[in-house]
């Protein structure tokens, strides 16, 4: 069994109601160890307008990584995603942060997320629910990344986790 970080969040509609069924569909597909708080950002990346509520979710599964992106891609749309443009508005956005301790990088998939070190709307909510897990390529804690992120963008606590 992987243990499998994911970060989910969007911008668009009843934000944290997509929130709550994104982590029931997850439910549905693997075993949830632990979800963090919810946290609200401005957009991020320039192409987006509207505030995004964002929350990693834990889980593990015996699903190789393929499969699990395949089954989140198929919530995303089922929540309503529209891929027209990158980093634009979104539903429901699912990024898998981390799948154990693999280096995947393939087509279709690169894990560790290339992006996250850079990222505090990552980094708080994964360094809360695993501040001391070591970042399988950058050997430095969660905990450490978000201490050294350059990133100067606010991260509001918006509430607790879902359930």
């Amino acid at each position: 069994m992987e243990k499998v970080v994911l970060l989910i969040g969007g911008n668009l509609a009843d934000r944290e109601a997509l929130l709550k069924e994104a982590v029931l569909e997850l439910g549905r597909q693997f075993e949830i160890i632990k979800l963090s708080g919810i946290y609200e950002t401005a957009a991020w990346g320039g192409k987006s307008s509207g505030d995004y509520l964002n929350m990693a979710v834990l889980f593990s599964t015996d699903k190789p990584a393929e499969e699990v992106l395949d089954i989140v891609l198929a919530i995303e749309n089922q929540l309503g995603r529209e891929r027209d443009i990158k980093w634009g508005n979104r539903t429901m956005d699912i990024d898998i942060i981390y799948f154990g301790d693999q280096v995947i990088d393939t087509e279709r998939l690169n894990v560790p997320h290339p992006m996250m070190s850079g990222r505090k709307f990552v980094l708080i909510p994964l360094a809360e629910i695993l501040p001391d897990f070591v970042h399988p390529k950058l050997k430095v804690t969660n905990q450490e990344l978000l201490e050294k992120c350059p990133d100067v963008s606010e991260v509001k606590y918006f509430s607790a986790s879902l359930f």
